[in-house]
Formats: C-alpha cells, sequence, structure tokens
C-alpha cells in the first residue's frame, strides 16, 4: 500500500510519542528556524517537497538531544544488583549516534563499556541506555567517552571503569578534509584500569576477540 505523504508527520508523532517531549512552543521555534535556515539557503520553503520539512526537521532534532531531558536516575531505576562478581564485565560495540556540537552533523560509532564491579552489578540494557543519554545531546566524541565512564563510576562505585569509543564524523567525512575511511577512537580509564598496568591489559586483550 502507498503511504500517503501527508501522514509523514503523523508516523513520525508515533514512532517518537515516548520521547522526552519538549514544549510546543520550542517545536515550534525549531521549525521556524529551519524554515528560515531553507529560505537562506536559497531554497522555496513552500514548495511540495519542502513544505513539511521545517516540522519533520525540528521533531528529529528533538529526538537526537532527548539525553538533555533524561535522567540518569530515572533510567537506571531499580537495575542495580547486589553481586559478589569480581572480573571484568564488557558490553562490546553498542551503537550510538551523536551530533558534533561544532557542525551539527552526525558522528556514528560503537562504545565499549567495562567495569569490574565491588559489590553491585548493573542490568545489561542500561548500560547502552547510558551511552544514549549522553550521545543524544550536541557533543565531542571525547567528553561523551568520559561522561559515561564517570558515570558509571558514580552509579556503581565499582574497582574501575573503561570506555572505549570509536566513531567516523561527518563533519571530517562531508566537507573539510573529506576522509571517508578515517575513524576516531577515544578512552576514558578510571581506578584499577588506569592503576593496575594487568587489568588494562586484560581489557585491551577482550577488546580484540
Amino acid at each position: 500500500m502507498i503511504q500517503s505523504r501527508n501522514s509523514d508527520l503523523d508516523i513520525e508523532e508515533r514512532f517518537t510519542r515516548d520521547i522526552n517531549r519538549l514544549p510546543e512552543k520550542d517545536l515550534d521555534r525549531i521549525s521556524m528556524a529551519y524554515r528560515q535556515l531553507l529560505e537562506s539557503v536559497g531554497e522555496d520553503a513552500d514548495r511540495e517537497g519542502l513544505r513539511r520539512t521545517p516540522d519533520r526537521a525540528a521533531r528529529a532534532l528533538e529526538f537526537l538531544t532527548q539525553g538533555y531531558r533524561q535522567d540518569l536516575d530515572e533510567i537506571i531505576n531499580d537495575a542495580v544488583f547486589a553481586s559478589v562478581a569480581s572480573e571484568i564485565i564488557l558490553v562490546k560495540d553498542i551503537e550510538l549516534y551523536s551530533l558534533c556540537e561544532h557542525h551539527l552533523l552526525p558522528f556514528i560509532g560503537r562504545a565499549h563499556v567495562a567495569y569490574i564491579p565491588n559489590g553491585k552489578v548493573i542490568g545489561l540494557s542500561k548500560v547502552a541506555r547510558i551511552v544514549d543519554v549522553f550521545a543524544r545531546r550536541l557533543q565531542i566524541q571525547e567528553n561523551l567517552t568520559t561522561q559515561i565512564a564517570e558515570s558509571l563510576m558514580n552509579c556503581l562505585e565499582p574497582s574501575g571503569v573503561a570506555v572505549v569509543v570509536e566513531a567516523k564524523h561527518l563533519c571530517m567525512m562531508m566537507r573539510g578534509v573529506e576522509k571517508q575511511n578515517s575513524v576516531m577512537k577515544t578512552s576514558c580509564l578510571l581506578g584499577s584500569f588506569k592503576d593496575d598496568a594487568r587489568t588494562r591489559s586484560e581489557f585491551l586483550s577482550l577488546l580484540k576477540d
């Protein structure tokens, strides 16, 4: 069945109804700003293909920046559990999508998050949710990596936390030097991952598996 274009916004509303919403007045302001942007680059914002673009773009930006309106305590909720585990717990290849704060272009990649429990563990899905909270903001990769690590350290008080993020940045691929195959890698090591060379080496070897 062919989907009517007039229902595009209704579909988008259905897919994003569970996100932390912006007030309608703020969505209207963002939509108006997108309309002005289209007109400033020489487009006709009233032509058929662009008529609803400002509203769609506003809702897309609402979704991509919802991390500003999320509370870590609410996300983690009751998903911290007592445990006698004392070895490295690693969650690899957590997909992330964020917006570079310098050019408002996406960077796309993966986060690898590890910690050594000190009496407490966290639900598996919550690790990915923590990554999303900070990725869905205007970011630079260096800060994103540190924020993920520090939040897990504060939440669990583990013996150590290690986070590695690797990503491709469209601000480097589509403009500027236009290097399509470059990958940026950043790390943040806290606690025993920073202080103990053997622990750090074990973590790095797990990343290669």
